[in-house]
């Protein structure tokens, strides 16, 4: 299979967001993140990478498939849930560039793209003179039933990019896992890595 990455900006991101939002859907609905998607919000979602001023969404494509993504803008363009850990702690959000999802279908994993994707994301927070990057990901108990057997974290990849988890530095975002009626917040650990 031939996959080429490549950034998207603006009109290219809103060309692809339908296959971007069902791509997203399809990944998270996996553990660790068990998402029962909504199409509406992801467009919205995605959207929102658009209007970011210096936002960028990567793109693995196989042929005209898009088979996984990344995204990334500066922190003080997120919504003051993914600020609000930074700010109370008297961080500057405005030096600070924050790494949404990656996402890439299992078949295409082990190969490189998720390196890519770090790749482009970095290049793009150290030409907006962005201090430091941090993505969020989501704290499932050790004990949950619908966690697989064996299932291995990416914590041993991400700090090979040389992305640590900060103490105390958490988030609550909500959304509807499969088995629920309706959305419950999460608690979400910040990783962050200074240039």
């Amino acid at each position: 299979m031939t996959v080429t990455v490549r950034a998207l900006t603006g009109d290219q991101i809103l060309a692809a967001i339908d296959d971007l939002a069902a791509l997203r859907m399809t990944v998270f609905a996996e553990w660790p993140y068990l998402y029962d998607g909504d199409p509406a919000y992801e467009a919205g979602y995605l959207r929102e990478f658009v209007e970011a001023p210096d936002g960028i969404l990567v793109a693995a494509c196989d042929g005209g498939r898009v088979v996984g993504a990344a995204t990334a803008s500066p922190m003080q363009a997120q919504k003051a849930e993914f600020r609000a850990p930074f700010e109370a702690r008297g961080l500057d959000v405005s030096r600070l560039f924050y790494f949404g999802e990656s996402v890439l279908l299992p078949e295409y994993r082990g190969q490189g793209i998720g390196h890519a994707f770090f790749d482009h994301r970095e290049a793009q927070a150290r030409k907006c003179n962005a201090s430091a990057a941090t993505f969020a990901a989501v704290i499932r108990p050790a004990d949950h039933p619908d966690r697989p057997v064996d299932y291995v974290p990416l914590d041993a990849f991400w700090r090979k990019r040389g992305y640590a988890p900060v103490e105390g530095l958490v988030t609550h975002l909500a959304w509807k896992d499969h088995r629920d009626a309706a959305d419950t917040p999460k608690p979400m650990q910040y990783w962050l890595r200074r240039f």
